[in-house]
């Protein structure tokens, strides 16, 4: 029986996650209908479907752009902030299946480049500037990216669940997942 008691970050169990997200969102998502796929928890929420495409703009803008700020002679290693919104506008028209593909495309080129990259422990305590959190290290921004995946695998979850919030009946208050 395991204890919680956290895991210090390594790069390689990182790359097990990170390199899993985009094959089990295929999985979890590629076969839906639309309303499973569209649908989110009410206004100003996100769906699936948005969901994927903000995990792509991710991979554009974010995680390694920020690993080559971290890890270049730059002065000034401050961050551009990132647009959490910015699917909206770059996912229209696209389907689902046009943005699986993009992101599991981005996401192993990524991952090809954060493993060409060799990145020592030094490296990983190598800092840069977040707009709004201030001073972390390139370890800090990895272990993001990971629990990012994690908890958008899990917002998607929660958001199809609540799909049949009303649908349990009185089933509502064991499942965990109707009542976050």
């Amino acid at each position: 029986m395991y204890l919680y008691n956290g895991m210090t970050y390594n790069i390689n169990k990182a790359i097990e996650i990170l390199a899993q997200t985009p094959e089990t969102l295929k999985s979890f998502l590629g076969q839906l209908s639309e309303d499973w796929i569209y649908n989110n928890e009410g206004e100003h929420t996100w769906s699936p479907f948005d969901i994927i495409g903000h995990l792509i703009h991710g991979e554009k803008t974010d995680w390694i752009n920020r690993l080559q700020i971290i890890l270049s002679n730059l002065e000034d290693k401050t961050f551009e902030p990132f647009d959490r919104f910015a699917q909206f506008q770059a996912s229209k028209g696209k389907t689902l299946h046009q943005l699986l593909n993009e992101f599991e495309f981005l996401r192993n080129n990524n991952l090809e480049t954060l493993k060409q990259l060799n990145i020592t422990e030094e490296q990983l305590q190598l800092k840069g500037i977040h707009p709004e959190l201030g001073e972390v290290t390139l370890s800090q921004l990895l272990a993001t990216w990971v629990t990012h995946d994690l908890g958008h695998i899990a917002q998607i979850s929660r958001v199809m669940a609540k799909q049949y919030t009303s649908e349990v009946g009185p089933w509502v208050g064991y499942i965990s997942i109707l009542n976050t």
